[in-house]
């Protein structure tokens, strides 16, 4: 006997609600992500002070400092925003209005994620092997995010676009 052709599927089987409910979770489980991240850059940053060498940063790293724990601070509460937003929207039929306000945060959340990344990692080179090292790392690591966390996702979307010819709604 011929086996059946097999037709890949286009979308889900799925209600609205039902999409929104996993576009939710799966926002919630990006945002856990996130979070970890920004705690234990935070919790670096926030015992730096306590370092003995912490003395010997000059202006410029200890505005770089000042910098970074003023990103993670922000980035913490980009992160909490969805949440505290669910408790408040909860049961009253917004789940669309949730989601979507999540996920724009979430996108704010990530680039204080990468800014974070860049500021720490450029005070870390700058303090250990000099201010050239530390502009070269954190303009390494711009690039680097840039590539992959903006254009492998744009390529990706192309790709897929041109592969299926078509737009699919998550």
């Amino acid at each position: 006997m011929a086996e059946q052709e097999q037709v890949p599927r286009i979308g889900r089987n799925e209600s609205t609600e039902e999409r929104m409910d996993r576009n939710w979770m799966e926002l919630i489980q990006e945002l856990r992500v996130l979070q970890t991240g920004v705690q234990i850059l935070g919790g670096f940053l926030l015992t730096l002070p306590f370092q003995s060498r912490f003395g010997e940063l000059d202006d410029w790293q200890r505005g770089l400092y000042l910098f970074n724990v003023m990103v993670a601070a922000l980035t913490t509460v980009l992160i909490v925003i969805p949440v505290s937003v669910h408790r408040r929207l909860f049961r009253r039929g917004l789940k669309a209005t949730l989601v979507s306000s999540a996920d724009a945060v979430t996108k704010w959340a990530l680039g204080g994620v990468a800014l974070l990344i860049v500021g720490s990692a450029t005070l870390v080179f700058d303090f250990t092997a000099g201010r050239t090292a530390g502009i070269v790392a954190g303009g390494f690591i711009v690039l680097t995010l840039l590539l992959l966390v903006v254009g492998m996702p744009l390529r990706l979307y192309r790709q897929g676009m041109s592969n299926n010819g078509h737009t699919k709604e998550e």
